[in-house]
């Protein structure tokens, strides 16, 4: 998979992560990772902590998180 931020700017990088938000596969460039505010609602996949156990909402709340440029923006000025 390549990085579509740099595919949009005409080069060719392979994709490091995909961006939790929208999916897009980006590169070291142009992702963010860090920890993001408290999202309200749910994951749409079901975690499992270890073991067939499943991990509480509350345990995935401060996990850093990769995010692309764009998410990142957005979310920066929503919160």
């Amino acid at each position: 998979m390549k990085c579509y931020e740099c595919s949009k700017e005409g080069k060719d990088s392979d994709t490091l992560a995909i961006c939790i938000i929208c999916g897009r596969g980006v590169c070291k460039e142009h992702l963010v990772r860090e920890e993001t505010p408290v999202w309200e609602g749910e994951y749409s996949i079901k975690l499992k902590c270890g073991m067939g156990i499943a991990c509480d909402y509350k345990d995935v709340q401060h996990w850093k998180k990769v995010l692309c440029m764009p998410c990142h923006k957005a979310l920066v000025e929503n919160f």
